[in-house]
């Protein structure tokens, strides 16, 4: 992967680059920002970048044999840590059988969905209902890995991905080598909640921030990738809030098409349509949980910026001008600023319980006809 690959970021990639040039790039990073950020795909950017045989000022050339085997995560110099089920890997064995029989799935995992949370890598190997966790067993597979000269030449380059999943005995099995590693050996760690790693790991690892995407740098990505039109990346970049994960999921639920259902769902609401509401209700069920949880979420942003227009900071709303007519009759005629608050608190509790399989139909039903008391409350504002 490349630095060219990742939307904006230039400030972190430039602190990258400079301390390679400069001789400064400490042997162990701790790669940390929210979910859906760019934690991941910087750390292989960066990966790429040391060992590339014709790197620019600003990149790895891509071109080269190098970066053709990082670019399909297989360069000889490159190792993997990723949280497995127990069962797959035994304790007593040295890091070999089974664990390497999901290095495939892996790559194919990172390749297709680089912003994926680990939610996703259960999903995606079927390993609901198990715990993971990085063993002894890969720690001891790590310090075999670095104890073996270099294929190319080039940086030996061990990457874990979620080390706060690792097992306390796995932590304290890497500090010498995380401390003390051979030349030309560098760890990156890739980390969603750093803070629940081990003092004494944090300790030995320099800290890389990678911030939340910006609204523009998800608009202007999802548009240069084809992934939906102007009008849509309007509407998903305030969506996805920073995080390309949701940002693509949302690309793939016709956003546009959500504001109208929220708003018509409101009417009914308003009206206490009970039989159009129960219809409703039927059809909700039929969604996959994603359209479910964007529609919650497409409503939470209607009310942000319904709040916004009633107090008059226009500067500060993120709604797409095809929208606006919508949010203004709705946020002025409709709303107060505490039914605002009081259907947020419920679309956010019926979004909690829906992350939590909760029956979609009676969860719509009951949120519907507790939305439809709040609006048609009388209020003296």
């Amino acid at each position: 992967m490349l630095f060219s690959s990742i939307p904006g970021l230039q400030e972190t990639k430039d602190k990258l680059i400079k301390a390679i040039k400069n001789n400064h790039l400490a042997h162990a990073l701790l790669f940390h920002g929210p979910e859906g950020s760019a934690n991941l795909k910087m750390a292989l950017a960066l990966a790429t970048y040391v060992n590339c045989e014709n790197p620019s000022e600003q990149d790895a050339c891509g071109v080269c044999s190098a970066c053709q085997k990082m670019a399909k995560l297989v360069h000889p110099d490159l190792s993997f840590t990723f949280p497995v089920p127990g069962s797959l890997v035994k304790e007593d064995d040295d890091g070999n059988g089974k664990k390497v029989d999901i290095l495939g799935p892996w790559r194919e995992f990172v390749l297709q969905r680089p912003y994926g949370s680990l939610q996703d890598w259960i999903y995606h190997n079927g390993f609901e209902k198990k715990q993971l966790n990085i063993s002894k067993a890969a720690a001891k597979q790590i310090i075999k890995t670095i104890s073996l000269k270099s294929f190319e030449g080039g940086y030996k380059v061990i990457l874990v991905w979620i080390p706060e999943l690792m097992h306390t005995a796995s932590a304290n099995a890497l500090l010498k080598v995380l401390e003390e590693p051979p030349e030309k050996t560098l760890f990156l760690m890739i980390a969603h909640q750093p803070e629940q790693l081990l003092t004494t790991i944090l300790s030995r690892t320099q800290k890389v921030l990678v911030r939340a995407f910006t609204d523009e740098e998800i608009k202007d990505h999802l548009i240069a990738e084809g992934l939906c039109s102007r009008e849509a990346g309007m509407q998903i970049a305030p969506l996805a809030n920073g995080n390309m994960r949701e940002a693509y999921r949302l690309a793939d639920q016709v956003v546009d098409e959500n504001t109208a259902k929220f708003r018509d769902w409101m009417r009914l609401c308003f009206t206490l349509d009970i039989n159009n509401i129960l219809s409703w209700s039927d059809n909700f069920q039929t969604l996959d949980k994603e359209g479910q949880k964007a529609l919650f979420l497409t409503g939470l942003n209607i009310l942000r910026e319904s709040l916004l227009k009633r107090s008059q900071l226009e500067d500060l709303m993120r709604t797409a001008p095809n929208d606006m007519e919508f949010i203004e009759n709705f946020s002025l005629k409709a709303l107060t600023e505490n039914k605002i608050l009081s259907i947020y608190q419920l679309l956010n509790t019926a979004h909690y319980h829906l992350e939590r399989n909760a029956n979609a139909k009676i969860l719509f039903a009951d949120l519907s006809f507790n939305m439809a008391k709040v609006l048609r409350k009388k209020e003296t504002e």
